[in-house]
C-alpha cells in the first residue's frame, strides 16, 4: 500500500521519512491520476482543515477514492466540536490531572506525533488523546483553572508547525508507526437504549410533516420504543436515549451534525450518522465516488481554478453548476451563456475550492428511491415545478412553487432505476437515504444521494402506509439490540 504525506508545499516539507511519498495538496485534489492509484494511506498534513478548504478536500476525496485518510473527515469535524471536547475532558479528567499536576505554568501545549509525545510521563495522555482524535500530528492545549487542568483545544496540525527541536522525534515516531510498532487508535465502545426524534419546530420545509412525525411516534411505540421529540436545546440530554432519529434538515456546519457527532460519541444509535451527513451533503464527494464505482451520472466535471477553460467545451451549454453543499434546488444553477458561466463560477469558487459542473439533462420528473439498510422501501416521482427545470422553483421573498409527487409500488417502478439507486446508496453506508435518478433516452443517471430524505404523510407513505414507518423503527430496534449485544461481549 502506498503511503502519501499530502502537504501544502512539498518544497517546504521538513521531514525525511523512509518509504513515504510527499505530494502537494492541490495536485492530489485536482490531478485525476491520483484517483486510480489503488490502495493508499493518505496522511493529510495541510495547514487548514476548515470547511471546503484544500485540506478539507484532501480527506474528503481520499475517502471517495477508497484511500485511507488520516485524519478522516469525521475526525476533522469531531475535533472542532466543543461538545465532544468537553466529553473528552470528562473521560480523561483523572489522567489529565495526573499527567499535568506537577507543572508550574498555567498553560501547557502537548504535541502528539503518531500517538507519542517526547516526555514519557505524558505518554499515556498522548495515546488516549490520539485514540479520541486519530490524526498523525495533533496538538492539545490545556489551561489551569484554579487547582485543575482543563483541555481547551485538540486538533490536527500541519507538518510545518513542528518545532525544529521536535523534528527528529517526529521522524522516529512516524518510522516506528510505519514499521508496525507505533500505537494504533482503538475504537470507542458503544453503549446504551429509548428514541429521541430531533426536530426544528420553526423549520419551514422539514423532512417530515406533523402527520408523519406522529406516525413515526406510533410506530416507535409499536416496536418497543419510548419516543420523544427533542430540539437543538436538548443536546445535553442525549445520554438519556438509546437512539437518535434526526428529522431536521442536516448540514455539516450545523447543529444537526453536532447532534450526530455527540450521539456517536455517547455510543447512541443515530440516523443520520455523521459519515452519511458528511458524504451526502458534498456533491464533489458524490461525483468522485460515483465515478470510481462506475455508476452512470450526467457528464460531470469537478471545477477548480485550473480547469475553467475546459468546462464549456466538454459539457456544452446549457450546463448545471452546483455548489458542493447545495440542497433543495438551492445552490444549483443552470447557465446558458458563457458570460453567465464566468460570473457564476467565480462566485461559487470564492466560497469553495471545488464545485461541480454537469451536463443538463431535461426531464419531466426525477425518480426518488428510498433506501434503508441496503434495500428499497419506496419509489416516488417528483415532477418539475410548472414552467421550470427543477422540482422546486424559489421566488423572491422566500416564496416557492413545487411540482407534484406520486408514489408507485416497488414492482411498478423501473427495475434498473431501483438497482442503480440501491448501488449508489450502498456506497454511502447502510442508513436511510433518498436517491435521485434521472431517466433520459432509456438510461438512468444518479443525480444525488440524500441523507435525511423527505418522508411526508400523504406522499412517500402513499403505497406502504404505516409499514413504511414501522420498517424504519424496526431498523432502529435492530441496531440498538446489536449494540447491546456487542457491549455484553
Amino acid at each position: 500500500m502506498r503511503r502519501l504525506f499530502v502537504v501544502d508545499k512539498p518544497e517546504d516539507w521538513p521531514l525525511a521519512i523512509p518509504e513515504v511519498e510527499v505530494v502537494g495538496a492541490r495536485d492530489y485534489v485536482t490531478d485525476p491520476a491520483w484517483t486510480s492509484i489503488g490502495r493508499a494511506r493518505v496522511f493529510n498534513l495541510c495547514r487548514s482543515y476548515r470547511y471546503q478548504s484544500i485540506g478539507y478536500y484532501v480527506s474528503l476525496l481520499a475517502e471517495a477514492r477508497g484511500h485511507r485518510p488520516s485524519p478522516t473527515l469525521s475526525t476533522i469535524q469531531d475535533t472542532r466540536s466543543r461538545h465532544l471536547l468537553r466529553l473528552a475532558s470528562e473521560d480523561l479528567e483523572e489522567l489529565i490531572q495526573q499527567s499535568l499536576g506537577t507543572l508550574q505554568s498555567d498553560e501547557f501545549t502537548l504535541s502528539i506525533y503518531f500517538g507519542r509525545n517526547l516526555a514519557k510521563r505524558h505518554a499515556r495522555l498522548a495515546l488516549r488523546l490520539y485514540e479520541l482524535a486519530a490524526a498523525p500530528l495533533l496538538r492539545a492545549r490545556f489551561v489551569r483553572r484554579g487547582e485543575r487542568w482543563e483541555l481547551v483545544t485538540l486538533g490536527p496540525v500541519a507538518a510545518d508547525a513542528i518545532p525544529p527541536e521536535h523534528r527528529a522525534f517526529a521522524v522516529e515516531a512516524a518510522t516506528s508507526y510505519f514499521s508496525g510498532h507505533g500505537p494504533r487508535p482503538r475504537r470507542r465502545t458503544p453503549a446504551a437504549y429509548d428514541l429521541a426524534i430531533l426536530v426544528d419546530p420553526k423549520e419551514q420545509d422539514p423532512p417530515s410533516n406533523e402527520r408523519a412525525l406522529a406516525r413515526f411516534e406510533r410506530a416507535a411505540q409499536k416496536v418497543g420504543f419510548e419516543a420523544e421529540r427533542i430540539t437543538r436545546e436538548d443536546m445535553g440530554r442525549l445520554a438519556e436515549f438509546d437512539a437518535l432519529f434526526i428529522r431536521a434538515t442536516t448540514a455539516v456546519n450545523h447543529y444537526t451534525y453536532r447532534f450526530a457527532q455527540r450521539a456517536r460519541a455517547e455510543g447512541i444509535v443515530v440516523m443520520d450518522d455523521p459519515e452519511s451527513i458528511l458524504r451526502c451533503t458534498n456533491k464533489v464527494f458524490l461525483s468522485e465516488l460515483l465515478t470510481r464505482h462506475r455508476l452512470r451520472q450526467p457528464r460531470t466535471l469537478i471545477v477548480h481554478r485550473r480547469n475553467l477553460d475546459e468546462v464549456v467545451t466538454r459539457l456544452r451549454l446549457p450546463c448545471v453548476l452546483k455548489a458542493p453543499d447545495s440542497a433543495f434546488s438551492r445552490g444549483v444553477h443552470r447557465v446558458e451563456s458563457v458570460d453567465a458561466f464566468v460570473i457564476l463560477v467565480r462566485e461559487l469558487l470564492d466560497h469553495s475550492e471545488l464545485i461541480v459542473a454537469q451536463e443538463y439533462l431535461p426531464t419531466d420528473f426525477d425518480w426518488r428511491v428510498g433506501v434503508l439498510d441496503g434495500k428499497p422501501i419506496y419509489v416516488c416521482r417528483y415532477w418539475m415545478a410548472s414552467r421550470h427545470w427543477q422540482i422546486v422553483r424559489h421566488k423572491a421573498g422566500g416564496r416557492k412553487d413545487e411540482g407534484n409527487a406520486d408514489t408507485l409500488p416497488l414492482d411498478a417502478a423501473p427495475a434498473e432505476a431501483i438497482r442503480t439507486a440501491v448501488r449508489a446508496a450502498n456506497l454511502i453506508g447502510r442508513g436511510l437515504y433518498g436517491v435521485d435518478i434521472k431517466e433520459a433516452k432509456g438510461r438512468f443517471y444518479v443525480i444525488e444521494v440524500n441523507d435525511n430524505p423527505s418522508i411526508d404523510a400523504g406522499v412517500e407513505d402513499r403505497v406502504a402506509g404505516n409499514a413504511l414507518y414501522e420498517g424504519i423503527m424496526h431498523s432502529f430496534r435492530d441496531r440498538v439490540e446489536a449494540m447491546k449485544r456487542a457491549d455484553e461481549h
